[in-house]
């Protein structure tokens, strides 16, 4: 296997650190528009498999010239999503395999945004699912933390845990603090607006997907390990798209602990126009305003020494068990952020997000894991994962609850 990394930014740099640790690939090329960052990247490491480059990747042809000249087997995007298609294209015109942690953009619907979906998560990359089973090729989807762990989590608990599901609601909150900062988001804010400005998306099986307005349906989920209770509210993600296409169930959510500080943050930002994606001319320069949000913002992958406390990621399932009675448990995975910090220099966030496309590759390249066509994490055998996962030194868990 030999790796090409496109983004070394905080997830990215956290990909290496976890990958230098494992001997499944032979090299990874660590890509970014930003050579320096990159460099940076490869420099921390003492391992000569990885090397540093430029790349374009708003640019497909970029991504396949690098892919070529480096002989790259698989294309690992570690951008942000507005990239996802030139670099899922590059990788398929370079003959490369590819996966991702997040999908390619969804777009409104044009009269009724939070009723119905137009454009949804994904639809641009499934919508060549064709091309890549011609070609027998892989382009695994979705590979991250939520998207990715929560969606092999869902696996799991469908094929070992229940014999028939009420929701699949993946369900993320956290009691990180950063030191110094009175808002220091902990994840790239271009993607966090995204998301959460954006109409959330749900999937009812007699209904199909349909949409909300944002911060909908609130709700007090009690996150384990310490981190308590959060108030939690839907949030449009790829989970949802994900799920329904490969597990049997009712219902599927997603919902985000974000908080009341944050969402006023955001409310805000959109009210002024500051969410939006399309350039605005100030005096003899144009610049998105989205992109100037991000850039007066403290870069995430630089704020662990500053920040304290811990990240959940889980799916809480209903339905019912095995034994046929009603079951109510929530999978999940914690990261301490003094943990990841000291264990691989990296904040809890960004390193649990790496982790997972770390373990899938690993589980291509021993061929434990193999398929064709655009797939998501559920189209895949979830045990493998999740004990590799357990042998990285990151165990996951679950808990049981009263079932109503």
């Amino acid at each position: 296997m030999r790796i090409l990394l496109v983004g070394a930014g905080g997830v990215g740099a956290a990909f290496t650190a976890i990958a230098a640790r494992r001997d499944f690939f032979e090299a990874c090329v660590v890509a970014d528009r930003d050579v320096a960052r990159a460099e940076k990247a490869v420099s921390s490491l003492t391992d000569d498999r990885f090397m540093a480059a430029h790349v374009d990747a708003s640019d497909a042809g970029s991504v396949e010239r690098l892919a070529l000249e480096h002989r790259a087997t698989h294309v690992l995007n570690a951008v942000d999503p507005r990239f996802v298609m030139p670099i899922f294209g590059g990788a398929f015109a370079a003959g490369a395999d590819y996966l991702d942690m997040a999908m390619s953009l969804s777009r409104p619907h044009p009269e009724r945004p939070h009723a119905q979906t137009g454009v949804m998560l994904g639809d641009e990359q499934f919508a060549a699912a064709g091309r890549w089973e011609d070609a027998g090729r892989l382009a695994l989807v979705g590979m991250g933390v939520e998207p990715g762990l929560s969606d092999v989590f869902a696996r799991y608990a469908s094929d070992h845990l229940f014999t028939s599901i009420d929701e699949l609601g993946t369900r993320d909150g956290a009691n990180l603090t950063v030191d110094g900062y009175d808002f220091a988001p902990s994840f790239s804010i271009w993607t966090t607006i995204e998301e959460c400005l954006n109409p959330p998306l749900v999937w009812e099986r007699h209904r199909g997907w349909y949409t909300t307005e944002p911060f909908s349906e609130p709700e007090v989920f009690e996150f384990p390990a310490g981190i308590g209770p959060v108030e939690c509210v839907n949030v449009e993600h790829e989970e949802v798209v994900l799920m329904p296409r490969w597990l049997e169930c009712r219902r599927v959510s997603f919902k985000y602990g974000l908080g009341d500080e944050f969402i006023d943050v955001l409310k805000t930002l959109h009210k002024l126009g500051l969410d939006s994606t399309e350039p605005v001319r100030v005096g003899a320069i144009e610049v998105a305003p989205r992109d100037l949000v991000a850039a007066r913002l403290p870069d995430p992958a630089g704020l662990g020494h500053l920040m304290h406390g811990k990240t959940c990621a889980g799916v809480q399932v209903t339905g019912h068990g095995i034994d046929g009675e009603p079951r109510s448990t929530y999978l999940y995975h914690v990261v301490d952020n003094d943990w990841s910090m000291r264990e691989y220099g990296h904040q809890c966030v960004v390193w649990q997000t790496a982790v997972n496309p770390a373990v899938a590759l690993e589980l291509l390249a021993t061929g434990v894991w193999s398929g064709v066509g655009v797939l998501g994490p559920e189209a895949f055998d979830a045990v493998p994962f999740l004990d590799l996962l357990t042998a990285y030194g990151s165990p996951w868990d679950l808990r049981e609850q009263p079932a109503s």
